[in-house]
């Protein structure tokens, strides 16, 4: 705990946390301003039509634009950096002397990136809301079914909605830490954690790879809609569990393995 608490205090003082989080609540102030000053709505993405009826469609369409760009370049600047800026400073070696593991300090270096993470779309959640409910209020919304849901329960589906993105975000982090502990550099393993995002997204695309899409980490970015149908639709929701958990694992298990073998001094 002492170790973990201290890379939360590190990743407090670092530009590119605040600039994180703040490039998480800038596109609710876009969306309200945006709608303050024209007439039409995207409409043609999930709960676009609403952002004008209810401040609980803000986040949500917050997270399906997000998915492309945003989402993963946030977790990306602190998972790249937070064990590659270690060895380029030279404090690594520093850590190291003292009486604690290198397992402890390597899981202590997760954990601090998956509570940025996690503190990050909750902070997207809490500004796109209190951002949407000064432009349009806070309303019931209609889910994907076309039924009316009332505030209290709209705002456990919007965060439970953020639960369930966090998954493909974390196999991001997972793969930005990898590459953090083997390059050593922070500008690699951020850039390279991006261009995994990039690359899934242009198999996506492509015509003869759309037979991999259910098992892509891009592709799990939509599960939480199932959330927002009525009765809730689960599948997606348990398919994005073990695909991205899949993707996760054998990168956070390839980590730990190079950062506790690894000679600091090389």
């Amino acid at each position: 705990m002492t170790t973990y608490l201290w890379e939360l205090r590190k990743l407090r003082y670092q530009k590119r946390t605040m600039l994180g989080l703040f490039g998480v609540v800038a596109p609710s102030v876009i969306f309200a301003i945006s709608l303050a000053t024209q007439s039409h709505s995207p409409n043609d993405v999930a709960f676009g039509s609403a952002l004008r009826q209810t401040g609980l469609a803000f986040p949500l369409v917050e997270l399906f634009f997000g998915a492309f760009w945003l989402f993963p370049l946030v977790t990306a600047l602190v998972a790249g950096d937070i064990v590659a800026t270690e060895y380029q400073r030279g404090t690594l070696k520093t850590i190291l002397t003292r009486s604690v593991g290198r397992s402890r300090v390597f899981w202590s270096k997760v954990g601090a990136t998956v509570s940025y993470t996690v503190l990050a779309m909750v902070v997207m959640v809490i500004g796109g809301i209190v951002a949407g409910s000064i432009v349009s209020g806070l309303h019931p919304i209609l889910d994907l079914s076309g039924k009316q849901v009332g505030i209290p329960r709209g705002l456990v589906l919007v965060f439970g909605a953020t639960l369930v993105y966090l998954m493909p975000l974390l196999a991001i982090a997972a793969f930005g830490i990898f590459l953090s502990v083997a390059t050593r550099t922070s500008a690699a393993a951020v850039v390279g954690a991006l261009m995994l995002t990039f690359l899934l997204r242009l198999i996506e695309l492509l015509p003869g790879l759309q037979g991999l899409n259910p098992y892509l980490i891009t592709s799990q970015f939509d599960a939480w809609m199932g959330l927002l149908r009525d009765p809730i639709d689960w599948a997606p929701i348990g398919h994005a569990a073990w695909v991205c958990a899949l993707w996760a694992l054998p990168f956070t298990a390839s980590a730990w393995w190079t950062f506790t073998r690894r000679d600091v001094l090389a």
